[in-house]
């Protein structure tokens, strides 16, 4: 019996097929550019931008601001996501580069991010600043308002604030030369109670110390001026008057010799001054020449000076001459009786004791600086 006829099919070459299926797929992704070129091409017309056509046929549009994106060209865009303000920004992409569309998002690839700022408390107050054009904020704390705790917030008051009257003098015996004392002589007013007389007395060691920078600082400025061989009568008074202070606060021999030397020489040129004649007594008295002193300080009491009258009186008392020097007191409060300090050295001597000046400080305030 003959077997079954089965159907006769041509078998195809494998190589055949291969070369068939590799046809196809080319003639696909040659028509691909062109079709895509045509549809964008199309669908970019009405556009106001200029076109301009790369290598791959592809239409390139021009970024605006104002431009819109077809789903027709949604190869040829993309979206992105603005990190700083989380709004959705379009970007074209030509030759594979996305190109921002927006100069405001460009800018803000460039610039700090934004932060929120930090919350604070009631007890502060915040404050914003403005540092650049994309408004990068920073939050602190006001201290104007309030102390912060631990930290010391330097504080001016008015009163702090003081006016010394301006005060010219001569500077030579001769011409027209002035010098502007203002501030030594406002210095020498303010610690002349705690530091005319020897011994001096001060409330507490930091103004003693002041006093004493003070001192040698304004000894050195006036003192070239004093030396000069012309020097006036002005000039000598103010460089005796900082030097024997300077010899009070035992700032050493040199500032005794000079102020011995400067109001020598201010007598000379005004013998008849009662200042000058009180001082170069004082001088001698409280350094020890009790003899050579006396005859100023009665000279200075001659011509006025109530003062010279005390510093006989410690003169005798240190002589070993108490009732002299009790009698010389009260004779001197029938004169000034509103003098309160008379009083309180009368009540010394009575209690015993030797130093007349020995008195409670008067309380100054003098600044560290001049």
């Amino acid at each position: 019996m003959n077997a079954m006829s089965q159907p006769n099919h041509p078998k195809k070459s494998p190589k055949f097929a291969t070369l068939t299926a590799l046809a196809a797929a080319c003639t696909m992704m040659l028509s691909a550019p062109a079709i895509a070129a045509t549809d964008t091409a199309t669908a970019v017309t009405t556009s106001t931008a200029p076109n301009a056509i790369d290598s791959s046929k592809r239409v390139i549009r021009r970024a605006t601001s104002d431009s819109t994106t077809s789903d027709s060209t949604a190869s040829d865009t993309a979206s992105t996501v603005d990190p700083v303000n989380n709004v959705s920004q379009p970007v074209e992409f030509i030759s594979g580069i996305p190109i921002a569309t927006t100069t405001a998002f460009s800018a803000s690839m460039e610039a700090p991010r934004v932060y929120p700022p930090t919350p604070i408390s009631n007890k502060a107050v915040s404050s914003t600043r403005s540092t650049n054009s994309t408004a990068n904020n920073s939050a602190g704390t006001n201290v104007s308002r309030g102390q912060l705790p631990g930290s010391p917030i330097p504080q001016a008051r008015v009163s702090d604030i003081s006016f010394v009257p301006t005060v010219l003098i001569a500077q030579k015996q001769r011409g027209t030369e002035q010098l502007d004392v203002s501030l030594l002589d406002d210095f020498i007013e303010n610690v002349s109670p705690n530091a005319r007389h020897y011994p001096p007395n001060f409330p507490n060691r930091t103004q003693r110390y002041y006093t004493r920078e003070k001192i040698k600082t304004f000894a050195d400025w006036i003192d070239p001026y004093a030396r000069a061989p012309d020097a006036s009568f002005d000039i000598l008074l103010r460089a005796a008057k900082i030097n024997g202070m300077g010899r009070n606060l035992d700032l050493g021999s040199d500032f005794a010799i000079r102020g011995g030397q400067y109001i020598d020489r201010a007598i000379k040129n005004d013998p008849k001054s009662g200042e000058a004649n009180f001082l170069y007594g004082l001088m001698l008295s409280e350094g020890g020449g009790f003899k050579e002193g006396k005859k100023y300080l009665d000279r200075a009491v001659a011509l006025g000076y109530t003062e010279a009258e005390q510093s006989l009186a410690q003169s005798d008392l240190l002589s070993d001459r108490r009732n002299e020097a009790l009698d010389r007191l009260r004779r001197l409060e029938q004169k000034v009786p509103d003098n309160s300090i008379i009083r309180q050295q009368i009540k010394l001597i009575e209690e015993g004791k030797y130093y007349i000046w020995d008195l409670s400080a008067p309380n100054i305030n003098v600044k560290p600086s001049i």
